[in-house]
């Protein structure tokens, strides 16, 4: 691997520092803490601040030389609501609150980069360094673009980066088009009448009506989309009843529906609603169907995939770069990504045994309790960021 070496003499600096925001994370739109020490590293480096985007992001502004042209790259900085089993030192101190996504890693990866993109600048333009709040279901990105992002820091392009456990240390992802899935959730509501399981003639049953519909929405899939798109309907959670003698007024479906483009989902939530709505009068019953549309798609554009896997391949070379394969999964890159082309890629977290406590506690994944970011990845994902950024000036 081709690292920097300034990138890797800091990067033990980076850890402490990484450990510490996994001792202290803090939940979507909370990041005050992680903001504060972000802005203090950066405005330390010599790097101006802006500060508020999407309630608590922090974008750094690196200039060099005299061209207008511009890339952001992007890290995120919100933990989770879960409670972490680890009990190495840097564990968790908010109950209930843990990274165990990695974003104190990404965030982290950034920082060193901005070091060193602050000393040397060998680059003629302007790299916006985002640290964007409320990934995990606070759509971050989005309100980010909507306080003015790319208004008051105008780019080319944007780019971001995940960490993957489960694959070896030292390798990369990136892949054109869909890389991870839109997140919708759906709640249907069925209203019958109520009665004597005894006397099921008297009363208008919802529940083998709700049992017809979870049936139905599978041939959405199965018969409504083109077998080469993706899609996914979940129906994850059935209520109805309070007793085992009694007919229940009403039965609530509610579930998950992913895609990897707008265009199935748009027919998926159309049949959906037809075939809910059309299900329940069919029994003579009603019922509301609700959809709410969360994260869209995250696309990568092309050229910008593919000028990312070239950059990749200088550091560690071609046979540790591969595609990614998409993931149903999501993520509120895909905001930006609407508007700016980019790319989102992966570097590989390690399989776990980077972990002082080995694999004890658990799997190393991504939103498990027992999930550590990899401080080896720090120098290599830094050296990502800068050689990327003084590339791209030299398009």
């Amino acid at each position: 691997m081709k690292l920097i070496d300034e990138i890797v003499t800091a990067a033990p600096a980076i850890a402490a520092l990484r450990r510490d925001l996994h001792a202290h994370p803090e939940l979507c739109f909370k990041e005050v803490r992680t903001a504060d020490v972000v802005a203090a590293q950066l405005t330390q480096w010599g790097i101006p601040v802006h500060r508020g985007l999407g309630t608590t992001g922090v974008v750094g502004i690196v200039k060099a030389g005299t061209s207008d042209r511009a890339i952001a790259l992007r890290a995120d900085m919100d933990a989770l609501p879960m409670q972490e089993s680890n009990t190495f030192a840097h564990t968790s101190q908010h109950a209930g609150k843990m990274h165990a996504c990695g974003h104190d890693g990404h965030t982290a990866m950034l920082l060193a980069a901005a070091q060193y993109l602050a000393t040397h600048r060998n680059f003629d333009g302007t790299v916006y360094l985002v640290f964007q709040p409320a990934e995990e279901g606070g759509g971050g990105a989005r309100e980010m673009i909507k306080d003015g992002l790319f208004e008051k820091f105008p780019v080319q392009a944007v780019f971001g980066m995940h960490n993957w456990p489960g694959s070896e240390v030292g390798h990369f992802a990136a892949s054109a088009g869909p890389v991870m899935a839109s997140s919708n959730e759906f709640k249907i509501t069925i209203r019958g009448k109520g009665g004597h399981a005894a006397m099921p003639h008297n009363a208008l049953d919802p529940v083998p009506v709700a049992c017809q519909m979870v049936q139905a929405f599978q041939t959405i899939i199965s018969r409504n989309k083109k077998p080469i798109d993706a899609g996914v309907i979940s129906v994850t959670m059935i209520h109805a009843g309070e007793a085992t003698n009694v007919i229940p007024d009403s039965c609530e479906l509610q579930g998950t529906v992913r895609t990897f483009s707008i265009e199935v989902l748009d027919m998926i939530e159309q049949r959906m609603r037809e075939m809910a709505e059309h299900t329940a009068a069919a029994f003579g019953l009603e019922c509301s169907f609700e959809f709410v549309r969360n994260y869209p798609p995250t696309i990568n554009s092309p050229a910008e995939a593919e000028f990312a896997r070239q950059v990749m391949v200088g550091i560690v070379g071609e046979d540790r770069v591969r595609a990614q394969e998409p993931t149903m999964g999501a993520e509120d890159f895909a905001y930006m990504l609407m508007a700016k082309p980019g790319c989102y890629s992966f570097i590989a977290n390690g399989d776990g045994d980077h972990r002082e406590m080995g694999h004890g506690g658990g799997p190393c994944m991504l939103h498990n309790a027992s999930y550590d970011f990899n401080d080896r990845l720090i120098p290599l994902g830094a050296t990502y960021w800068v050689r990327l950024a003084e590339a791209w000036f030299l398009r």
